[in-house]
């Protein structure tokens, strides 16, 4: 989402709070488990998926209950993009962050982020969402095929579900991406706002925007018809930068599958997480897919 932001990476990589030795220099109190607060305590950075301004509550919401969880301030970061998200990390700027599924294997590659807990519903299993494309209801446009000489709304670079996923669609169907007119509106609403203003002839709408924009009131779902739908994507992992020491690790973990599923709620709405459960754990091998979407796709660090 290219929208400005209260705290842009310039801020982030420029605040004196951040100095690049950050989470590695303890404080003096260690608890059993070898986990020692940082004297400027942690840092946990989000993807601006939606809007900042309605991510930021919801996700102070869940970072302050993970400070009483680790007696440890957590301040949240919305960061500019992906990239950005992934420099920060590899840069020792944050501890904590939410990927993408897609964002988190190439922080993964770039950054070693390690995943640990991902959003689980309320039998306490993980949950997903799915890639969609959708065009009005009374478009000429009936499958991926069709979308020849057509306008295509994508999110943003890099993104899942809003940019590599539809592209991949393309692909399998036969349809050069060079005859289609894409074009990145800047995020998931925007892409989402592309076609409710008939900017588009085509736009991707992944079911958490759809569930969120439908609650809102901001898309009616009669006026529209979807054309294609993605396997169930595994929902964001919630990472810690591999260079933290394993004590800090392991309290992270503890904490996040403790928290009250209350406290994670208003995150798990805009993720379609309805009803919400706990955080459950997540490993590498959860996803496994994305990676080798990746690689069937020829993605790089330069694709997000």
């Amino acid at each position: 989402m290219r929208k400005p932001l209260a705290l842009t990476l310039t801020a982030l990589l420029a605040s004196s709070t951040l100095a690049a030795c950050g989470s590695d220099e303890p404080s003096a109190t260690t608890d059993a488990s070898g986990f020692s607060c940082p004297s400027e305590g942690l840092r946990f950075g989000i993807e601006p998926y939606e809007d900042p301004s309605k991510l930021e509550p919801a996700y102070k919401v869940l970072a302050e209950s993970l400070s009483k969880q680790l007696d440890c301030p957590v301040e949240v970061q919305i960061v500019e993009d992906y990239s950005a998200e992934v420099l920060a990390m590899r840069n020792k700027r944050l501890d904590i962050g939410q990927f993408g599924p897609l964002g988190y294997v190439f922080a993964s590659q770039k950054a070693k982020a390690e995943p640990l807990v991902s959003f689980g519903d309320a039998q306490g299993k993980l949950s997903g969402y799915t890639a969609g494309i959708w065009v009005p209801k009374d478009s000429p446009i009936k499958s991926v095929e069709d979308l020849k000489g057509k306008s295509l709304a994508l999110g943003s670079v890099g993104s899942t579900s809003g940019d590599v996923l539809p592209r991949y669609a393309l692909k399998k169907a036969g349809v050069n991406e060079a005859d289609v007119k894409t074009n990145y509106a800047g995020g998931h609403p925007e892409a989402l706002l592309a076609l409710t203003n008939k900017t588009v002839d085509a736009a991707q709408i992944n079911s958490q925007t759809l569930a969120t924009a439908t609650r809102e009131g901001t898309f009616k779902k009669e006026d529209f018809r979807q054309v294609w739908k993605s396997d169930e994507i595994p929902n964001d992992p919630i990472t810690v930068r591999g260079s933290l020491d394993e004590g800090t690790k392991t309290a992270i973990k503890d904490a996040l599958v403790n928290l009250p599923k209350e406290d994670v709620a208003k995150v798990g709405e805009f993720l379609d997480v309805t009803p919400p459960g706990p955080l459950v754990e997540v490993t590498k091998e959860t996803y496994q897919p994305l990676f080798d979407l990746a690689s069937t796709m020829n993605l790089t660090e330069e694709d997000t």
